[in-house]
């Protein structure tokens, strides 16, 4: 259908609920909602998880009679792609995908009710546009392939000699085109896809930029050899570093926006043998809480955890390694102790979520705002429910303690490995076990394991020593699923993470055990009912949301 005729449209509501993808119930919700929020209807409903992008896209398909297109499976004609600018492809969530003939272009995009976008388009193709409606979230992994393929570059001559530079020289390759270009490009690209770290690593003949993506590390670009000293200079005055200083060790950090979301990038550079290594670390500022359905706790955990938060006072602690969304956890639970009869605050760093009705506090060490000097001034402003970011010193874990055992529910992490191994920790750190055994309510460990990609996921029957290790009865054999790859999941066969969760409640017996090793404390929660974190995975695994050898990466030699 050619773009801006005219065909009488069905509402959007009406065609989810006759598809099936909605009830009259939902739809219902969505509407109150939007009158609330002001979103659009498909956001709202996408959003709640009522219905996937893909159902979405072809519902708009047949609102306003565009045919489907799969950006991912297409082949895109690279050139006519590239005559529409990055920025107005990005602002109109539009993709050139091929000529109709020599003067008609088909287009996919993700909201055709967008007029303003189609004459834009029109003006920037310079020739007649077909639109077609294409799932948003492969729209903007195919936009990404399209306007990133040319980070990756071969190093012409690596094998030169780099010079000595001064100051000024330092300075001027560090603003050059070329040294701006990569590093821009790189991190927006990292940044797109879901990086939590971003590594500058300079080799013999060139810098590899590596990316850890859910959880795994990934090569996305090279870059010439001669641009190292002005990528790593124009990353250094990015994050407010001294460009001349290359023999120690430096820490800074920067802000930026990507799709107009902030992002706060944590630089830290190091002095190797071929040159500086940057490490980028990327803190998303996120903008959505999650719903304590949305976490995927077991029922039995989800109770525990519940019940936890409703006591009035002592410490929940969420531990387990960097990246294993234990902030999230912990800003649920905030969340559903969020009302205006209680007074809320945190002292982070940094702050991760923005929420109304809690006071924020992000800690400066420079400035003097260490946890602990800030962790003692919120005691003084009469809270109820207190969030501490991390626990790093013995000093903030005595205050954090006093303030559980006096009248205030803790929230707070460590970095241990299962749940047992906090209270060693804490013990480790100078705490007598006196007063953990007064002050602890519950401690969760959690891990982040990736999700099968639900595209390309292959069942398998599994052998018996697979049903041994998840332990179940050879007489009801499950179907187990492993992965394959597509490209929706840049052939990884995984799209997406879920946690896996160990709750031990501290109570009852448990009490009397604070003493006692590790080992010790983690045989006895099994014995009165805790799940460990390998058999959460293994329950994840029997309903088909990741692999078994997904599992055993992320536990390791964890106890089982």
């Amino acid at each position: 259908m050619a773009a801006g005729s005219s065909v009488k449209r069905r509402g959007l509501g009406s065609i989810l609920v006759a598809r099936g993808a909605i009830g009259a119930d939902e739809l219902r919700r969505a509407f109150e909602r939007q009158v609330t929020t002001g979103q659009r209807l498909g956001e709202i409903i996408v959003e709640e998880g009522w219905v996937s992008t893909a159902d979405l896209a072809l519902a708009l398909g047949e609102q306003h009679h565009l045919p489907f297109v799969d950006v991912l499976d297409e082949e895109i004609d690279d050139e006519l792609a590239h005559t529409l600018p990055e920025q107005l492809a990005y602002r109109y969530r539009a993709l050139p995908v091929r000529l109709l003939d020599d003067e008609t272009a088909l287009v996919a995009v993700a909201d055709p009710g967008d007029i303003h976008s189609v004459d834009g388009l029109r003006l920037a193709l310079g020739r007649k546009v077909e639109l077609a409606i294409a799932d948003e979230r492969d729209l903007a992994v195919a936009l990404r392939r399209v306007y990133r393929n040319g980070l990756e570059l071969e190093d012409r001559n690596a094998d030169a000699p780099e010079k000595p530079e001064d100051r000024e020289e330092i300075l001027n390759s560090a603003g050059g085109a070329p040294a701006v270009k990569y590093v821009n490009a790189a991190l927006s690209h990292c940044i797109a896809e879901g990086a939590s770290d971003i590594h500058f690593e300079p080799e013999e003949k060139r810098i590899v930029v590596r990316a850890r993506v859910e959880g795994i590390m990934r090569e996305m670009a090279t870059i010439p050899k001669q641009l190292q000293s002005g990528v790593i200079s124009r990353l250094k005055i990015m994050a407010s570093l001294d460009i001349a200083e290359r023999r120690a060790p430096q820490d800074g950090r920067m802000f930026v926006r990507v799709d107009g979301s902030p992002v706060d990038l944590r630089v830290a550079v190091l002095p190797t043998t071929r040159g500086e290594q940057v490490v980028v670390r990327v803190l998303h500022r996120a903008t959505r809480l999650m719903r304590l359905s949305e976490l995927g706790m077991n029922p039995e955990a989800e109770v525990d955890f519940v019940r936890a938060l409703s006591q009035p006072h002592g410490m929940i602690i969420a531990c387990g390694p960097t990246g294993s969304g234990k902030t999230t956890t912990l800003y649920t639970a905030l969340q559903l102790l969020n009302h205006p009869a209680r007074v809320l605050m945190t002292i982070e760093d940094p702050a991760e979520y923005q929420v109304e009705g809690v006071a924020q506090i992000e800690v400066h060490p420079k400035g003097g705002l260490t946890f602990a000097r800030g962790l003692r001034t919120i005691l003084r402003s009469d809270p109820d429910v207190l969030l501490v970011g991390e626990i790093r010193d013995e000093e903030t874990a005595r205050i954090a303690i006093q303030a559980a055992m006096t009248g205030h529910l803790v929230l707070t992490s460590l970095h241990t490995q299962n749940a047992a191994g906090s209270i060693e920790r804490l013990k480790e750190m100078g705490i007598a076990p006196s007063l953990l055994s007064s002050a602890l309510t519950c401690i969760v460990a959690q891990r982040l394991a990736r999700r099968l990609c639900l595209e390309c996921r292959r069942p398998y029957t599994p052998t018996k020593e697979e049903l041994d290790e998840l332990e179940v009865a050879e007489s009801t054999i499950p179907t187990l699923y492993e992965p394959t790859g597509c490209a929706r999941c840049a052939r990884t066969g995984y799209s997406g993470r879920v946690a896996m969760y160990e709750i031990m409640p501290v109570r009852g017996a448990l009490r009397s055990l604070v003493r006692r090793s590790a080992d010790e404390i983690f045989s006895a929660a099994v014995q009165s009912g805790m799940r460990t974190l390998r058999q959460d995975g293994h329950r994840l695994v029997l309903e088909g949301v990741t692999s078994l050898g997904e599992v055993r990466r992320v536990t390791g030699d964890q106890l089982a």
